[in-house]
């Protein structure tokens, strides 16, 4: 692997996430103390035919599209380096501008869906009880991101990607095999058309219960071998035995609940303040999306620690259940100078970047494996 080539793109990926982070705290606090959140939230009542401050599914509609459009528009520039010209740059991507742009506008689209479907549970539950808003807020948008998990395979992955039957009967049965032999039951084998966006080779075993199904991508399917491909899935498969997705949740709905009480505390102090007209005022939106933003920065080490530890376990658990050391080892380096891994991240880099362990650290680990080969 070119590691200079690699430490490069990540340091401004990295540099770029810390921008982007930074502007949009920026927009959200300048929006706030200007006082342009109060006019968009006054124009937005005038709009909806509301007075007072009682509940407006329309108005609070109106002030998140404008706020939502505002953010777009500052950060569009910063997303079509970090998403496209960069990674264009560094050989990772094979789209076209148009395909992606086309693919942005979508996220941005289904962004802001979810986004008004959840200033619309945080003001409704607002003008329910100004007490135990945060409390209600929580528990729904928990359930939502439990619905999310088991639908994304089949509404939201086909919104970017091609998604056909593995018709490479010998690997579609080994892989089949493999889950079966962990206990983990699928529904099928996909082979996921990465290849006509990037560069990348990937694997995943995504979806939850009756939707669960393994996808490989037909840029692992096009230089990897059934052995690497094995041990790969192996180590996905791992995060569902080991219940990583469950608990994954579990600390999402945990962080939502910190989030929503910083957030409620923070209104409590700071709605008067900064002349909202009441706790309910949806010109105080930036605020709650400022204490949710410091709570998700500040937690950032413990959630990429706790993934590393889930991961350096699914590693373990696919040498255990393969058997295959040289396999993982030969696929972890392929992978790594093909996704263009950073090998030897610094301590403070890995606590706020990394969700993986280094591969250098992956690799040393499977080989003190290799006297377990069958």
């Amino acid at each position: 692997m070119n590691e200079d080539k690699a430490s490069r793109y990540h340091r401004l990926k990295r540099r770029s996430a810390v921008v982007s982070v930074g502007l949009t705290a920026g927009l959200l606090a300048g929006f706030l103390l200007s006082g342009c959140s109060s006019v968009v939230a006054d124009r937005s009542r005038l709009f909806a035919g509301s007075t007072g401050q009682g509940y407006s599914f329309v108005a609070v509609a109106v002030y998140v599209a404008v706020l939502a459009s505002l953010h777009e528009i500052v950060t569009f520039p910063l997303a079509l380096y970090r998403g496209f010209i960069l990674e264009r740059r560094y050989g990772l991507s094979s789209e076209s501008f148009r395909v992606w742009l086309r693919d942005h506008l979508k996220a941005a689209a289904l962004g802001f869906v979810l986004g008004l479907a959840g200033a619309e549970v945080v003001y409704a539950s607002l003008h329910l009880t100004t007490s135990w808003w945060w409390a209600l807020s929580a528990a729904v948008f928990a359930l939502v991101m439990v619905v999310l998990a088991k639908v994304a395979p089949l509404v939201l992955l086909p919104l970017f990607y091609r998604f056909t039957p593995l018709t490479r009967e010998s690997l579609r049965s080994r892989l089949i095999s493999l889950s079966e032999r962990a206990g983990v039951p699928v529904l099928g084998v996909y082979e996921w058309a990465l290849g006509d966006k990037s560069r990348r080779a990937n694997a995943a075993l995504v979806g939850t219960g009756a939707t669960r199904r393994i996808i490989v991508s037909d840029t692992l399917l096009a230089g990897y071998s059934d052995d690497e491909i094995e041990v790969i899935l192996a180590h996905e498969i791992a995060h569902h035995v080991h219940r990583d997705i469950l608990m994954g949740l579990a600390a999402e709905a945990a962080l939502l609940v910190v989030a929503f009480l910083t957030a409620a505390a923070a209104l409590v102090l700071w709605w008067e303040p900064l002349g909202l007209s009441a706790p309910t005022d949806v010109a105080g939106l930036p605020l709650l999306l400022l204490a949710g933003l410091a709570v998700s920065v500040a937690a950032t080490p413990c959630v990429n620690a706790m993934s590393r530890r889930n991961e350096r376990r699914a590693d373990r658990y696919a040498l255990e259940l393969t058997r295959q050391p040289a396999a993982f080892i030969s696929a972890m380096k392929r992978l790594g100078a093909q996704n263009l891994a950073e090998e030897r991240p610094s301590r403070a880099v890995l606590w706020f970047f990394h969700t993986h362990p280094p591969i250098e650290q992956r690799i040393e680990a499977a080989r003190s494996c290799k006297g377990m080969a069958a």
